[in-house]
């Protein structure tokens, strides 16, 4: 029972490790529901001190999982907002922490992706991303807290990860962000990172995305100003007489009324609540009596201002310039009177795509002569200009921000603002038409990233697709190219470097048994296309490999499409070649070496039941990722047991292939599905005929001439021999009965003699 309590509290600690963001609880509970059969009730009882002990040790150990976690997150903060004093509690639906000094200044937020999007990564599990945005929605830091990427787990340094995850910094929430080239040439590129080329996309994703999202709900940007339209044109040549109560209908002049107990509401909770507060009978006199609208209309600005005055506007506007009128009455100025020439009307701004618009002294024009029949009095009247480096679009919505200030002390203000919704009617503008490269751009932002991912390795999955298709036209023509030997050697030899170069070092498509593990746990988990579909390489050999696997059985991967196998045989064949000697163990040793590597698959899949991240790691027994993926550039002893086993390769062909490799065995074993057996055999293969056996080199050929399809590395070496009549003895002896059983003929046969006259 004691041992049992140590595995139970290892488990939770381990199972905090891996998901930080789930109670330390929770975790525990899940896993003893697997183990309380192994104890019975009476021992329960008898024991309850114990597990009072290993609760209160669990619980000390998620406060203290946690804090290391929120260290982290601090840590971070403190780089990129010294000046922050005080980090809120996690708020909201998605846990916002929000980042102030002592004097209420909000400088940003803090916030987990993993509160905001589960997007699987490659590994089946997501990525949390820790993200500091500031009070404009840009992107102050995004960094890396928990992965499970078993490529940066176990191959590229992480810190390549941070670097990339650097250039984050100062992309606003609402841009676009692709890693690699874009057809979108509004979109921020980032390259990305060699060898994880997927993870990167994916971290790219779950940032912009939760920023996205968690920047629209602060209002920090607009909702789906991530993808802006084409800027729309005003109708100038339009114009209608309209009068003011038809502008106001058809929303073409909008109001806002606000009452002085609404401003004082809008205080509520903050440290101005009391400061100028309205008395009862106050609560419902007016604020502010607020109207705004957009000139560059003509129906609105000739109606608005008439026609000299608007002419007049339209001719100082430059293009891209856009006026707007804003009138008022009531007790508060919209303008007010801390405002100095050359500085910032600090009152009132747009906000359009997220962006604000503000306002200085060169953007102002009093306005004191209006015109439209039916217009009320205002107090107040003015038009501000947004100038043409705002990309103002006419055909989207904007607001018209109202701050209002309470001073809480001798220098100190709290600012709340009131928004007013505008969209101008759709009579009054146009969108211009898209451009095939512009429409080729939106339809690229709304591809999912699978499918983003698929375009840009569209040359790779080219070529491995035209490759397959030669391959597959092999094997449904082995008999045929078996009959031409010298051809057909040069024709694999060739294909097994293309398989070493592209497929291995250009594509990265070294299948792993680390992708069976993930298979595995998905289809019991949490089951999603796009977790494989998001690498196309791995998805379309995968695919190929278990349509091979039914109908030839696992040789087709292990001696045509595997990477590493490839170079293992390239080697072989060179050492051959230079005359090195070659050994072979004997058969009995040789077939009791099959069972390692069906050992070796047992215990990862076991490892992966109880932390798939554990697995990961002692999947480097293959050492796919040093010679493959990483092409041998990483630490020192990594790649010295690749060249061990590359070096014994010299003399022996394929050990680790024959002895070693869990995805062979795990091949191996679905392998038993085969429909079809294609190797051709005679009733002499085995006895007496040992020739095949003898040179099987990877040593699938029974002393009894069977062939043993869990181990066939598919190489047609076997199939050359079968149809070599100056080889293959059976066949020999077979074109020799046939020559001497040939008859003699009956009787001489003249031939005839054609006479010729001269």
């Amino acid at each position: 029972m004691e041992s049992l309590l140590v595995q139970v509290g290892l488990i939770a600690i381990k199972g905090n490790l891996e998901h930080p963001h789930l109670p330390c609880f929770e975790h525990f509970c899940w896993k003893w529901s697997y183990m309380k059969p192994l104890c019975s009730t009476s021992a329960f009882i008898g024991n309850w001190g114990k597990y009072l002990l290993v609760a209160v040790f669990l619980f000390f150990t998620s406060l203290t999982l946690q804090a290391k976690e929120y260290e982290a997150e601090q840590q971070r903060i403190a780089q990129f907002f010294p000046q922050v004093t005080q980090v809120s509690e996690p708020e909201g639906e998605y846990q916002v922490r929000t980042l102030a000094d002592g004097v209420g200044t909000v400088y940003g937020y803090a916030f987990q992706s993993i509160h905001v999007t589960d997007m699987p990564a490659y590994s089946g599990k997501p990525i949390n991303m820790q993200i500091l945005l500031d009070p404009a929605g840009a992107i102050v830091d995004a960094y890396m807290l928990e992965h499970h990427e078993p490529i940066v787990l176990i191959g590229i340094p992480e810190q390549k990860v941070h670097d990339f995850n650097a250039h984050y910094a100062g992309i606003r929430a609402d841009q676009r962000v692709v890693v690699g080239r874009s057809s979108d040439k509004s979109a921020v590129t980032i390259d990305a990172v060699t060898g994880a080329t997927v993870t990167v996309m994916v971290i790219n994703e779950i940032v912009m995305r939760a920023a996205h999202t968690v920047a629209v709900d602060l209002g920090l940007i607009a909702a789906g100003s991530s993808a802006r339209p084409k800027i729309a044109l005003v109708h100038e040549d339009l114009y209608q007489p309209s009068n003011w109560t038809e502008l106001t209908g058809n929303g073409a002049i909008r109001r806002m009324h606000l009452t002085r107990g609404q401003v004082d509401d809008a205080f509520i909770g903050t440290e101005a609540e009391g400061v100028d507060v309205a008395s009862a009978e106050q609560r419902d006199g007016t604020f502010i009596d607020l109207y705004a609208t957009h000139l560059n209309p003509p129906t609105i600005g000739r109606n608005l201002l008439g026609e000299r005055q608007y002419s007049e506007l339209m001719e100082n506007l430059k293009p891209g310039e856009h006026a707007f009128a804003v009138l008022a009455n009531g007790e508060y100025s919209f303008k007010g009177s801390g405002y100095v020439r050359g500085g910032i009307f600090d009152r009132v701004q747009l906000r359009q795509f997220g962006d604000t618009i503000s306002f200085r002294d060169l953007d102002f024009i009093r306005l004191s002569d209006v015109y439209a029949e039916g217009m009320p009095d205002f107090f107040e009247m003015a038009i501000f200009t947004a100038r043409e480096q705002y990309r103002f679009d006419p055909g989207s919505p904007w607001n018209l921000e109202l701050l209002v200030r309470r001073q809480v002390g001798p220098v100190e203000s709290i600012f709340t603002s009131f928004e007013m919704p505008y969209l101008l009617p759709e009579e009054y503008f146009e969108r211009p038409p898209l451009t095939a490269e512009e429409q080729a751009a939106i339809d690229e932002a709304n591809r999912p990233l699978w499918v983003n991912i698929w375009y840009q390795k569209s040359f790779q999955i080219g070529v491995i697709l035209a490759a397959l298709t030669l391959l597959t036209v092999i094997l449904f023509m082995q008999d045929k190219f078996a009959k031409h030997p010298n051809f057909l050697k040069m024709l694999r030899h060739g294909y097994l470097v293309f398989t070493v170069v592209f497929i291995g070092w250009y594509a990265l498509g070294q299948l792993s048994v680390v992708n069976v593990l993930t298979f595995v746990h998905a289809l019991v988990q949490d089951f999603r296309w796009e977790l494989f579909l998001t690498d196309p390489v791995i998805f379309i050999l995968w695919v190929f490999t278990a349509a091979s696997i039914l109908l030839w059985g696992r040789g087709v991967f292990c001696g045509w499409l595997c990477p590493f196998g490839a170079l293992q045989e390239l080697i072989n064949e060179a050492a051959r070649k230079l005359k090195i000697p070659q050994y072979d163990l004997p058969f009995g040793v040789h077939e009791r070496l099959w069972a390692i590597k069906y050992i070796v698959l047992l215990v990862l899949f076991g490892i992966s039941l109880e932390s798939m991240m554990l697995a990961e790691k002692a999947a480097e027994i293959e050492p796919f990722k040093t010679a493959i993926t990483l092409k041998f550039d990483r630490q020192w002893w990594f790649v010295l047991y690749a060249v061990v086993l590359l070096v014994v390769n010299i003399f022996t062909r394929k050990v680790y292939c024959r002895y070693v490799c869990p995805l062979g065995a795990g091949l191996a074993i679905t392998g038993r599905f085969r429909l079809f057996d294609w190797l051709k055999r005679r009733k002499e293969c085995g006895n007496p005929c040992q020739i095949c056996a003898n040179e099987c080199e990877v040593q699938a050929i029974h002393p009894d001439g069977h062939i043993n399809h869990n181990e066939c590395h598919y190489c047609l070496d076997c199939q050359m021999t079968y149809h070599n009549e100056n080889k293959c003895p059976p066949l020999i002896a077979k074109n020799k009965r046939a020559r001497r059983d040939k008859k003699a003929p009956a009787a001489p046969q003249l031939i005839p003699v054609q006479v010729v006259e001269p």
